[in-house]
Parts: C-alpha cells; structure tokens; sequence
C-alpha cells in the first residue's frame, strides 16, 4: 500500500491524497524494481488519430495488484477524459487490461465513461484490448492553424449562451465585430441555431472583400467540427439533435463553398486567445466556474483535438470523497476547483449560508467576506489554492506547458490571488523544477480585446 506525506496540506482537507505525488511514488517504486514492466497506452478515435502515453508498472503480484490497478484506472482515466477516445490498447500488461475491462463496462464502476466515451461521443461502442507495443504508434489529426495564423481573410465566432459574437479580419486586422443577444438553450426548433450563426457570419462577410476561411468557438465537446455534446443544444431532442445539428457545420462549410471551416471548444479557443496576447504557446487554460474547464494550445501554437473536459479527471485518490454527480466518480477536478468545490468547503470554513443559495451567491458570499478579511473565507480559497498545485504538476504529467491561464469566477478578486500564490508555495516546495517553467497567466485587457470571436478567426489553417 503506497502511502505519502505532502508537505503542503490544504488548510479545510488535510486528508487530501493528491494525484501528483501518489504516482511519483508508484512510479518511483516501479523504476527501483528489477523486473517492471514497459506499458504503452495508445487511445484510439474511429477517424485513426492515435495518441500514445508510456509508462512503467510494478511486476504482476498478489501484493502489488492493487496499487497497479489504482494506477493504471486513474490514468486511463485522466487521459480519456483530457484526450477523448473509444478504444484503449495496453501492452503488456493482460492483467490489468482484464480488471479495466471490467471497470470500464455497461455495469462497472465506469459506465458513465463507458457510454459516454462510446456510443455518445464517438459512434461506437468503447474497448479495451490487449496489444504489442510495436503495434502502438501514434497518429496526430490534420493540424489546424494556431498563434498567428493571421493571413487572408477571416471570420470568427463565438457561440455563448446569452449572446453569440462574430469578427470579420483581413491579415490580423479586425475591420469588424458585433454582438448580438440570442437565446439557443430552450429552442427546441434546430432552425433558431442554424438561422442565428448565418445571420452573424453573413453581417460578418459583407466587411471583407471575399472570405479565406471561418473559425468557430462553443462550449461542449467537438469532433471532427461536429458537436457531440453541448448545452447550447439542451432544448432540442436527441433525434432533432441527430438529424439537424450534428452536421450543422459540415453543410455551413458547404455553403461557405468549402473554405477551411473549423470550430472548436471555447476552452481551447480562449487558451489561444490568451497565447494571442503573451505571443507565445504551450498554454493550458483553467477556468474555475460553475464547473471546471480546460482549453490547451500545444508548444507549436495549435490547438489538438483533445477534449480537455478536465472536470471529470481525478486529482485526489482518496476513496469516497467528493463525488461528482454526473458520473458518479470521487476525487475528480470539477469538486475541487470551481464553485462547486467553494460550496463543498463552505460547511468546513464555518461560515453557515442559506441552503436555498445556488452555487453563484454562495460564492458572492465568500467573495465578500474575503472582502472583509474573513480569515474563514480566506481559508476555503487556501484550501482550492493548495489543491491547485499539486494538480498543476499533475496536469504536467500529461500536458507540455509553459504558461498556465488561470480565469473564471472563483478566480477573481483578491481570493483568486490567494489561489495563486498557494498554488506556487506548493510548487516551490514539492516540485521547483516545474516551478521554474511554468508561468501564471491571467486575462488582460489585450487578452480581452483578442476575445474569443477573434482567436476562433485563427483556427482555420490557411496554405
């Protein structure tokens, strides 16, 4: 049984096991034993994109059985949940592909991401299977255009829930931007979605001389430019959903005679706006809202079509805390850093607020009592901060960055500063050579100008 002592404990959960450190220790005594085992995973999509993480394990024993499983099942997790595939392939290792096809089973602990990481995203049903390494080889998807993309003549959107933005640029120069209200979450007619994003690209198209290419940007998950899951598209019935949004921006293209066309996940596209505004890549994007999500532009400035949905990764590895309610797992990012997590630790800072409250004015209220310098208050943010960094370097084992953008509501004000320098104490303290490269960022007002509308213009890649 593995056990670890953090040097930094947050302040309202001591007893928090983070990620970070209880792999570098199964990892650490993975390596000092003299038959581990080399483990290549390989998450596949139905289209052939391929992407590979390696691995050691400990040998196969009755006494390290359940550390390895832990290992290999929040693992496997985190990279479904960050990357997005239908099908696993594990080499060397048939025991533990044996126990993870089990977990990750119509009626395992796993099912929410069995079904969801299947038939729901990906039009099959999902796998698990053993492999040779020399069958594992990676293969990348087409790359899109990424930080300075600028040339020709571009349209950009954003697609929000309240209003939906578009720009027009020619070479990097905004000539053109607008916003204008709409209300797609309760339209059950999928005409509402088409009609509106036609309107803004066509109001859009009339300030440039021709049109290059067109960028989009939207909450949800995205694939191949087709909205698999989003809560724009709440209204509308699964069979509408099938028929008329799924290929919405396929026949946008067509319509836009086939110009380069892509549309992404607005985390990705505000990573690229803030890339945008340092003039630089490697930026993973967290903002801290309702829920917790992702964006990531890679170190060549492009986004990857990963699916970044960094609410549902694990970060704790204790058993039975915090559990999401969607998918039914423990431990997982959405409960530790958002305004779910500030209502979680409410109880714990020993500031009583009306049950009744929903999430946003439960942290208005700790916003304001930090305001006042509550010490209580201040402690809840201690708390997200001291979990934050540990989860930066757990982030790290699977991202390559060298900025992170830091944004959302729990961020704001002085508690999110609070955050901030919590997360670096830590990682001064357990991990400096990760401290040393990796730079905090937070939303500017070049950042904001850039807005999302505009880096969305910069997806397309144009030869």
């Amino acid at each position: 049984m593995i056990h670890i002592a953090p040097r930094c404990k947050p302040p309202l959960d001591p007893e928090f096991i983070p990620a970070a450190l209880w792999n570098r220790e199964y990892l650490k005594l993975a390596a000092d034993a003299s038959n581990s085992r080399k483990v290549r995973i390989a998450i596949d999509r139905p289209e052939g994109s391929t992407w590979i993480y390696n691995t050691t394990l400990l040998p196969e024993s009755p006494e390290a059985s359940t550390d390895t499983l832990k290992y290999c099942e929040r693992t496997v997790k985190f990279l479904l949940w960050a990357w997005g595939g239908s099908r696993l392939r594990i080499s060397n290792a048939p025991d533990v592909v044996a126990q993870l096809q089990a977990v990750y089973s119509a009626d395992g602990a796993r099912s929410f991401d069995y079904e969801f990481m299947g038939k729901k995203c990906f039009d099959q049903a999902f796998s698990i299977e053993n492999a040779d390494a020399a069958d594992l080889k990676e293969v990348l998807p087409p790359a899109t255009g990424g930080v300075g993309s600028l040339k020709g003549n571009r349209l950009g959107f954003d697609l929000g829930g309240s209003d939906r933005k578009c720009a027009a640029m020619i070479d990097g120069e905004v000539v053109f931007s607008e916003e204008i209200k709409w209300s797609p979450y309760f339209e059950s007619d999928p005409a509402y979605h088409r009609a509106g994003i036609e309107d803004s690209l066509k109001r859009a198209a009339a300030h440039l001389p021709s049109v290059d290419a067109i960028g989009g940007s939207a909450a949800g998950i995205y694939i191949y430019n087709e909205p698999r899951v989003g809560s724009l598209y709440r209204g509308i019935s699964p069979d509408d959903f099938q028929k008329s949004i799924r290929n919405l921006f396929h026949e946008l293209k067509t319509e836009w005679n086939d110009i380069p066309f892509e549309i992404a996940n607005d985390g990705d596209v505000t990573a690229m706006a803030g890339a945008m505004a340092i003039d630089d890549s490697a930026v993973l994007g967290v903002s801290m809202g309702t829920s917790l999500a992702g964006g990531y532009i890679n170190p060549n400035g492009s986004v990857t079509g990963w699916i970044n949905e960094l609410a549902f990764v694990p970060v704790d590895y204790r058993e039975g805390v915090a559990t999401d309610e969607w998918s039914g797992d423990a431990g997982c990012g959405v409960q530790y850093f958002s305004q779910q997590a500030v209502a979680r630790l409410l109880p714990l800072s020993g500031i009583a607020v009306s049950e009744g409250l929903g999430l946003p004015e439960k942290l208005e209220v700790v916003q304001e009592m930090m305001a006042q310098g509550d010490e209580r208050a201040a402690a809840i943010y201690r708390t997200i901060g001291t979990y934050f960094g540990y989860t930066i370097a757990h982030f790290a084992e699977f991202y390559e960055f060298r900025h992170l953008l830091f944004l959302g509501r729990v961020s704001s004000g002085q508690g999110g500063e609070i955050i901030m320098e919590e997360a670096r104490r830590v990682l001064d303290l357990e991990f400096p050579e990760l401290s040393k490269t990796v730079a905090f960022q937070t939303p500017d007002e070049k950042t904001k100008r850039h807005g999302q509308a505009i880096a969305a213009a910069t997806l397309p890649k144009l030869d």
